[in-house]
This record gives structure tokens, sequence and C-alpha cells, in this order.
């Protein structure tokens, strides 16, 4: 028994470049890396040094206020070198693989037989609690929370993100073991949502169902919590990506950490979009070497709205998964602001005729198209923003860090991707996302 979710506030961008679906095995980088940005909100506190040989599942760096809290190695090979910036902050752990993998053994389990802190303690060994994160705060989850409900959003709906069903295909088994071991770690409910096609997830146990329709941001998270359990003050949720569900599930089956991932490497720029099977911190240059079109680009770990701009020598994000790969927008187009001129360029409050057909994929740039200025009450953000939340006074009342504003207005319901479409369609060219985020790590720090 299913229960639905229908989104109809937001909106559908079609870009150019969806992967094609066919899955290849990647080639194998040379050097593989681990960074802890990755990880919002953790201190790292180095387990290794330069020179040390690590297997895969080794520690490489555990949290510094919860040494339980591990990050593991995702190859087995030796530590070429730690990158470190201002204040000796560490940037990135930088791994020379292995020709082949050698793995630490965390030993066979059967979720289904274990008591919740068993299963806990297995998560936190073998390095994937990072794997599961927290609302409010988008953060790795406090292992030490009781968190009221469990949620995976199997319904992708950003331009050019990997398709869920795609990236399951054949991991089966290991899905369901490991929802059997995460419905251990709460009291409340698992929540899976997936999209209104027929594939095995329909037929999941341990979990509610809800079939989920509507434009984007249908498949974020956070609106799906809005829609069946919202967040108040006090609350914990936990949050969990579909792929990697599927990989505590085989570290409890096969008793080793599992850092493959299928990517969709996708984008206008790509030559043959399609999707591969990757090692988690692959560095980007092996990824997409000789895979892209001429002409500059914006390579993108993650998706066109919520990813992060990357070079040939960053490593694939922990989170991400799919590269998007995009037109620059270093350039500067005569008479671009003229209304009614050309089909190729997409807009939300029909200002061209490419309204006219709807199913049009478009190559759009990253160009900004404008400059930053004042905001301006349009009701634009609302059209696009499906939570039951007043977005732009929240984003005023974050920036002048009003914190009782901030709490009656919503923030604990958010996340950063919440707030995506807005930076895509604002005539003011705020950045709110990185405004919520910047609330947020402001709520940590006064409210905890």
């Amino acid at each position: 028994m299913s229960t639905d979710i229908k989104i109809k506030k937001g909106l559908n961008i079609k870009l150019k470049g969806v992967a094609n679906q066919e899955i290849s095995t990647a080639n194998r980088s040379k050097i593989f890396a681990i960074d802890p940005s990755n990880f919002h909100g953790i201190q790292p506190k180095l387990s290794v040094k330069e020179g040390d040989k690590v297997k895969v599942g080794d520690t490489v760096f555990y949290a510094k206020n919860n040494e339980k809290m591990k990050f593991v190695s995702p190859v087995s090979g030796e530590i070429k070198e730690i990158v470190r910036g201002a204040k000796r902050k560490i940037l990135s752990i930088k791994i020379i693989a292995d020709q082949k993998d050698s793995y630490v053994d965390f030993g066979v389990k059967t979720p289904s037989k274990l008591a919740g802190p068993q299963i806990k303690e297995s998560l936190l060994e073998s390095g994937c609690w990072p794997m599961i994160k927290q609302r409010p705060y988008d953060v790795v989850a406090n292992p030490a929370d009781a968190p009221k409900a469990i949620f995976i959003s199997a319904y992708a709906t950003a331009p050019l993100t990997a398709s869920h069903k795609v990236v399951l295909e054949g991991k089966e088994k290991e899905f369901q073991t490991g929802i059997d071991a995460l419905v251990k770690l709460t009291e409340g409910k698992v929540h899976l949502s997936v999209g209104a096609s027929d594939t095995f997830l329909d037929h999941v146990t341990g979990v509610v169902l809800h079939k989920v329709s509507g434009k984007h941001p249908a498949g974020n998270v956070g609106v799906q919590i809005a829609q069946v359990d919202p967040i108040n003050s006090g609350d914990r949720v936990w949050v969990v990506n579909p792929q990697d569900v599927a990989s505590i599930g085989s570290m409890f089956l096969k008793g080793k950490y599992d850092p493959t991932r299928i990517i969709a490497l996708a984008g206008s720029q790509v030559e043959g979009p399609q999707y591969y099977s990757v090692i988690q911190g692959a560095q980007i240059s092996d990824l997409v070497a000789g895979k892209l079109k001429s002409g500059k680009s914006r390579m993108i770990s993650g998706n066109p709205l919520t990813g992060s701009a990357v070079g040939p020598k960053d490593s694939l994000g922990f989170y991400d998964d799919t590269i998007s790969v995009i037109p620059e927008g270093d350039h500067h187009e005569f008479f671009g602001w003229m209304p009614f001129i050309g089909n190729h360029k997409f807009s939300m409050s029909r200002t061209f005729f490419s309204w006219l057909s709807p199913n049009k994929e478009y190559d759009l740039d990253t160009n900004l198209n404008g400059e930053e200025r004042a905001f301006v009450i349009t009701g634009e953000m609302e059209r696009v923003f499906p939570m039951d939340i007043y977005p732009m006074q929240l984003l005023k009342a974050t920036m002048i860090q009003d914190i009782e504003k901030m709490e009656n207005l919503g923030i604990y319901e958010v996340a950063p991707e919440d707030f995506a479409l807005i930076d895509f369609i604002s005539t003011s060219k705020i950045e709110a996302q990185a405004i919520i985020r910047e609330g947020l790590d402001l709520m940590i720090k006064e409210v905890g």
C-alpha cells in the first residue's frame, strides 16, 4: 500500500545531454581523494600520514568531536599527499591506488538478527555512517540521536541527474538488506519515495512507500518530508541516498566497505553521455578524458542546480551520482535582454517564444544574464517553492541573522538544495543556497 505525494509548484528544466541508459566501467584512476569538505560540519582528525599503506575500509580520518565516526579509504594504496589550506586546514587526502584492491574484513552480518546498537556500531566501524545525513541542518547524522523517521528519495527530478532506476539495477538484494538495517535505527518509520514507473522498489518490505509526481523539486527529500512528517524544533530526521542504502546492504552481505557508484556523465558538452561504474573519490580528469566536446566547459560534480564546480584534478563528491558538463558562460550577448527574440532561451515568465515548445531541450550555459540587485516582490520565488514556507521572508531573516524569525519561518525544514530553483529563476541574482547554508550553520552554533 502506498500513499501519493503530488507536487504542483516547481519547474522542470529540460537540458540537452541526458545520459543514455547504458552502463560502462570507467577507467580506474591512478589517484583517488577524500575531501573533508564533502562532510559539512565535520572537523577531521587524521589517522594516517603521507607514505602510509591503506586498504579499502581503513580509517583515513575521524570526526574530532566523535572518534567513532570514521571516514575510510575507497581504495587500497599509499597515502600520496595531505593537502592543507589556510591555518593548516585539511582540504584533501590523496591516495595512489593499487592495481587491485584489498579490503578490511568487517564480517558478514544479518541485519534482521541484530539489535539497533549493533547495527549502529557496524556502520560506524565500517565507515558507512557518513552515508546517513540529518535534517535539520543537512549534516552527517549524530549517532547519539534517535530520529523520529528515516527518509529515502528514489525519485529524481533535477536536470541531468542520474536515474535511480538505472543506478540501482541489479542491486535488489543489497537495497533490501540496507533497508533491513535502517529500520533498526529508528522507532519511527522508514519512508521510501518512488516515481510512477514499476520497479523492484515498489516491492521493498519494511518501508512506507510513497508515489511521488510533479515538477522539480518534487524529488527533493526535504519536500517529501514536509508533505509526510514535517520537522519541528527538536526533531531529528535522517535521510539516505538510494545508492548508499545499497552500499550499506552490501557491507552487511559481504563484510566489506563498498565504494562503487554508478554515475551519470551528462550535459550538452559530453560526447555520448551515459552511465559509468566508478569508485568514490575518482579523479575528474580520468572520468571525462576523451569524452568532452571542444569549447569552454563547466564541469560540475552533481547536477547543474546544486552541484559544485570542479577542475580536472578534483575528485567526485562523496554524495554525488552525476557529473554535469555544460558550456561556460563567459561571453557577452549583445541585446540579450531583449524579449521575444529567439527560441533558444529558457524562460519561466514567457519572455521568449520558447514557451510554445514545452518539450524542447535547452543548451544552457553558466551565464548569470545580469548582476545581483535588490529583492523585488514579484511572487516568482513562491511559484517554484512547494513547501509551506515564505522563501523570501526566510532569506531576509537569514541575511540579518534574526534567529527567532528564522525559526518561525521554517529554517529547520529546509536545506540549501530546496532553494536551488530560486537561484535559477530569481531576478535579484542572489545566492539563495549559500544564504541558507550560512543560516543553518548559524543555527548549529547558536541552537545546536
